[in-house]
């Protein structure tokens, strides 16, 4: 999971990929803005045929966080 997540910040939104790690900040660390962090969320929702609440995604701080998220509900 980690692995296709990091595939989609690097490609879809222009991320270093060495700056992509678990712990890695989402906004602190990797500069995602809210409408990308919305970006991500629609491509993990098309890709992995999942629907993520709006409650949800104010708990996506980290990379881990949305890979943890992703690995409970797939």
């Amino acid at each position: 999971m980690f692995e296709n997540l990091k595939a989609f910040l690097v490609e879809e939104l222009r991320v270093n990929p060495n700056d992509v790690t678990m712990d890695a900040e989402l906004a602190g660390d990797l500069g995602i803005n809210s409408l990308e962090l919305a970006d991500l969320v629609l491509l993990c929702e098309e890709k992995f045929n999942i629907e993520i609440n709006d409650e949800e995604i104010h708990k996506f701080i980290s990379v881990g966080d949305v890979v943890k998220y992703l690995e409970a509900i797939a």
